[in-house]
């Protein structure tokens, strides 16, 4: 025991009962956090859902998609359809000039039809009053009636 009391310490028991009790701090912080940080990602199926209504409907925006898949009875936040659409490289928002008149005229042009109704002389000077339609799919001139009296 003499030898003891001679050995000249170097750390005193108060270093040692502080280091303890940060040892016991530091590992009970590190069992009580969070596993994962931050909100979960979405689901692949729903990620591959929005990326194909985006391809597939090129005029619409992101807040158009989360309301189609609100009709489908998916609950997803409008900024993770944004989030979604940024991260693939897709324009949230279409430029909406691009969907112009021509566009529309083309995407129904299968539907569209112009009519007139006019009048024409003949070479015997009779006036005959004319209805034509045009279908704009096939360019057709369509003459539907002729005639000489339209009141009756």
């Amino acid at each position: 025991m003499d030898k003891l009391r001679h050995l000249t310490l170097l750390v005193r028991p108060d270093t040692v009962l502080r280091w303890h009790s940060d040892l016991l701090r530091r590992r009970h912080a590190a069992a009580s956090a969070p596993r994962q940080r931050g909100r979960p990602r979405t689901v692949r199926s729903i990620r591959a859902l929005v990326l194909r209504l985006a391809r597939e409907n090129a005029s619409w925006g992101y807040r158009r998609i989360h309301g189609e898949l609100a009709a489908l009875g998916i609950t997803v936040a409008a900024s993770t359809v944004w989030e979604i659409l940024k991260e693939h490289g897709i324009d949230p928002s279409p430029d909406r000039a691009a969907s112009a008149w021509a566009t529309l005229l083309r995407s129904q042009a299968g539907a569209l039809l112009a009519c007139d109704f006019f009048g024409v002389r003949t070479l015997t000077g009779v006036r005959l009053y004319v209805l034509a339609v045009i279908e704009h799919a096939t360019r057709r001139v369509r003459i539907l009636g002729v005639t000489a009296h339209p009141t009756r």
